[in-house]
């Protein structure tokens, strides 16, 4: 999948798009890729002298492929978005540093209504860098412009 098709999945735009490409997808799961550049924004500031990647940025990655992968699953759209409504057992496995590319496997677990529910993982070089379990609900545009 395209950056071009990606910003028409979600609302996400640089320097807050933590997903780079798609690799691949079925209904119910989607591995996405990123690479984070050394010159990334928040790097200047996160451990200035030994960067690494914030781990909340990491499951930002996570919950930015599930937007995707909702997008993605033929539901009504139209006049809504996807948001965060939790985060559960997070694990923080490897740190993540400049120059690196992470592999970011989500589930869907379970749909509730407008409540989605998914498992994820990202993986670097084949490590788990962070595992976490979230849900995120479709909200109206309007409202959460309010």
């Amino acid at each position: 999948m395209s950056l071009t098709e990606i910003y028409a999945a979600i609302p996400h735009r640089e320097p807050f798009l933590f997903i780079g490409e798609i690799v691949e997808q079925t209904d119910d799961r989607i591995v996405c890729r990123k690479t984070f550049a050394a010159d990334d924004w928040f790097f200047a500031g996160h451990y200035p002298d030994h960067p690494l990647v914030p781990g909340v940025l990491l499951c930002e990655s996570a919950m930015q492929a599930g937007a995707v992968l909702l997008s993605r699953l033929g539901g009504d759209m139209h006049g809504k978005m996807p948001v965060a409504t939790r985060m559960n057992d997070v694990r923080f496995k490897r740190i993540v540093r400049p120059g690196e590319t992470i592999d970011i496997e989500v589930q869907l677990r379970e749909k509730l209504a407008e409540a989605y529910f998914f498992d994820a993982k990202v993986t670097c070089v084949g490590k788990l860098a962070v595992s976490l379990n979230f849900a995120c609900m479709l909200a109206s545009k309007a409202e959460a412009a309010k």
